[in-house]
């Protein structure tokens, strides 16, 4: 019964997302490089929570619409980058377009970010002070409360 809903609920997603071609989703996600990235997160003045995912990790769909949460409340003092990983163009711009993450996002391509930081598997959240220094990194799908507490240990609070 469970493998038959499964079945059903992921032909749906599929059609769904497939009715839109690469070109209605908009412009390739932009190639992360280490230096540039590195530069970014070292010039903020801000936190930065950074989100690794992939448009086929279930975990990374059960946790994207919190990050949307989590930009709405702390979105004036932190920042949200996303960082899709292991994926390919359209796949990343369905997602995005899915679950309208209104942060940037990067294509980790060859993986070269997720290896400098440390982890394979995804999802995978890291939260950066201002100027780009490594707090911590969370491994796995987040829940509110996790995700308030990293970002309040970021804020002093």
């Amino acid at each position: 019964m469970l493998r038959g809903a499964l079945v059903m609920a992921t032909t749906i997603l599929f059609t769904a997302c497939s009715s839109l071609s690469n070109e209605d989703l908009g412009p390739d996600l932009p190639i992360a490089h280490l230096d540039e990235f590195q530069e970014m997160l070292a010039a903020s003045d801000r936190p930065v929570v950074v989100n690794v995912w992939a448009s086929w990790c279930i975990p990374c769909r059960e946790e994207a619409p919190l990050l949307t949460e989590a930009l709405a409340e702390y979105g004036e003092q932190v920042s949200f980058i996303g960082l899709a990983f292991d994926d390919n163009q359209p796949g990343a711009k369905q997602f995005l377009a899915e679950f309208d993450l209104p942060f940037p996002h990067y294509f980790d391509q060859d993986g070269v970010i997720l290896a400098e930081y440390g982890g394979l598997g995804i999802p995978r959240t890291y939260f950066f002070d201002p100027g780009g220094e490594l707090v911590h990194t969370f491994n796995g799908v987040l829940d509110a409360a996790t995700l308030a507490l990293h970002i309040d240990e970021l804020l002093g609070r």
